[in-house]
């Protein structure tokens, strides 16, 4: 819900339900990089999803001065079978920012991992296995990407265009290591992405409800995560993703998840 949604509900003040945002994601945040933590699973794929915050860019670069406002990615890190998200990060969509990702990845990792991405260049170069992924992880996963172009009917024109077909072309390649390439897919990844969108309300599209500072936005995601992993079954699972890799021992409620000493 939003934040005004949420004030005409309960009865409270929008500075009062932003006071427990904020309370409550500092302490998910807290939660997470303390919990998540020596984390075995055998493949991992990773994805970003695009919001913004103060301000929509409409196609505009973002200048030095936009740090903090503008076009926002959120990378996630996904369990393929388990479907835990094993990490987060908040930030631009640049080189530095995916190779900071990676390493905060590596580091909750107990096991050699076969790891999928898109073909972002802040995960690998163009024409070789080269890049940030190789960089930070050098011998320690096989890795492949997936790319996918997506293009409508085109004899579908005029009004008719928007509700065109897809076509959706897929391309799965081979980077270093030795990847099973028949699992070598960001479905499931892009699948969270959805979850993020659908639960909320900040990353809802055309809607006023988008991120006015960036430090909200970042508490959202991390009460999203923390929800996702602890307390939501997963209906493929039959449990959660933190039961499913041996985090916890039942599903959580939300009031484990916030009173939870750390």
């Amino acid at each position: 819900m939003g934040i005004r949604a949420i004030s005409r509900f309960t009865g409270y003040d929008q500075d009062t339900i932003l006071r427990i945002l904020e309370s409550a994601g500092q302490h998910c945040e807290r939660l997470l990089d303390t919990k998540i933590r020596n984390v075995i699973v055998p493949a991992v794929q990773c994805d970003e999803v695009f919001s913004y915050v103060f301000k929509k860019p409409n196609g505009q670069p973002d200048t030095d001065n936009d740090s903090e406002q503008g076009e926002m990615w959120t990378f996630f890190s996904i369990a393929h079978r388990e479907k835990l998200i094993i990490n987060w990060r908040v930030s631009k969509r640049t080189g530095f920012d995916a190779e900071s990702f990676l390493r905060d990845l590596k580091s909750r990792l107990a096991c050699r991992i076969q790891l999928t991405t898109d073909a972002f260049r802040g995960y690998c170069a163009a024409f070789s296995s080269h890049g940030a992924v190789e960089n930070v992880f050098g011998n320690d996963c096989d890795y492949a990407t997936e790319t996918k172009k997506i293009t409508k009917d085109p004899r579908f024109v005029g009004q008719r265009a928007y509700f065109a077909p897809k076509h959706v072309k897929v391309k799965r390649k081979y980077r270093f290591g030795d990847p099973d390439m028949s699992v070598a897919t960001t479905n499931h990844a892009e699948r969270t992405n959805l979850s993020l969108r659908t639960f909320t309300r900040r990353f809802v599209r055309c809607t006023i409800n988008f991120s006015k500072k960036l430090a909200n936005h970042r508490y959202a995601v991390a009460i999203f995560v923390a929800h996702f992993n602890f307390c939501r079954v997963h209906k493929t699972l039959g449990t959660t993703p933190a039961v499913a890799t041996g985090l916890a021992d039942h599903a959580w409620t939300v009031q484990e998840l916030l009173s939870t000493t750390i």
